[in-house]
């Protein structure tokens, strides 16, 4: 397991500064069919990387897409999901908790969602996400270090111990600025709700409209210091940012 560290560790100091479809190429040349690559299909990062996936022939004939569906999801968010998989023509897996909300709610009450959003997140992401990595031995995903605080040392490649993967971020070095770019360049498709007042979407009972001048993940569970849902950190907790 030390050996792998390092190896990746190695890597990600040879990536940094390397264009993301570079990092996409090598990810693909390297992992083939183990590589997965997680969309949210709620902010532009994931999309983009999606968009660069398909401009990519080896990436997109091996590469797995697959996002995870709490059960609480917006209904635009699954409606434009749909739409990607048309557009893309891409073979999604959509990835579920081992419970369906109904036994969740009877094993752990009612309450759950607002007064355990921890255990919440554990239970409907970072188990099936820990169980459909299994399978993998690389996992992209689309954060940012400018994003939050806890995101700021992200490195292009690292070794996630709990999935048991490669982290691959090609986007980590982006600002918004590119990602915007992008987007408008290649006519990338995006969840309505951004248009909406939304900046970072995830479950319905915990995400809001976000005011302006406001972080973009202020309104992701609001009222509370929780501002990572698990998947990418462990706890999923970081101290909101004071004004």
């Amino acid at each position: 397991m030390r050996e792998r560290v390092e190896e990746v560790t190695g890597r990600s100091a040879w990536m940094e500064g390397a264009e993301p479809r570079e990092i996409l190429r090598w990810a693909a040349g390297e992992y083939g069919e183990r590589l997965a690559l997680s969309l949210s299909f709620g902010n532009p990062e994931g999309m983009v990387l999606l968009d660069m996936l398909a401009r990519i022939p080896e990436a997109r004939e091996s590469a797995t897409v697959f996002t995870l569906d709490t059960g609480f999801l917006f209904e635009e968010t699954v409606r434009f999901r749909e739409e990607v998989v048309d557009r893309y023509g891409i073979d999604l897996r959509v990835v579920r908790p081992a419970l369906p909300v109904e036994e969740q709610v009877e094993r752990y009450g009612e309450a759950l969602r607002s007064c355990k959003p921890d255990l919440c997140c554990q239970i409907r992401k970072v188990e099936p996400q820990k169980r459909f990595l299994a399978d993998y031995d690389a996992w992209i995903t689309g954060i940012r270090r400018d994003q939050t605080l806890q995101r700021a040392n992200t490195p292009v490649l690292g070794w996630e111990e709990r999935f048991g993967v490669t982290k691959i971020s090609p986007l980590a070095a982006w600002g918004s600025d590119p990602v915007e770019e992008y987007v408008r360049e290649h006519d990338v498709p995006l969840n309505p709700l951004l248009d909406m007042g939304y900046r970072s979407i995830g479950c319905e009972p915990q995400t809001r409209p976000v005011a302006l001048g406001e972080d973009a993940r202020a309104g992701r569970w609001s009222g509370l210091d929780k501002t990572e849902c698990g998947v990418h950190f462990a706890g999923g907790g970081i101290r909101r940012a004071q004004s």
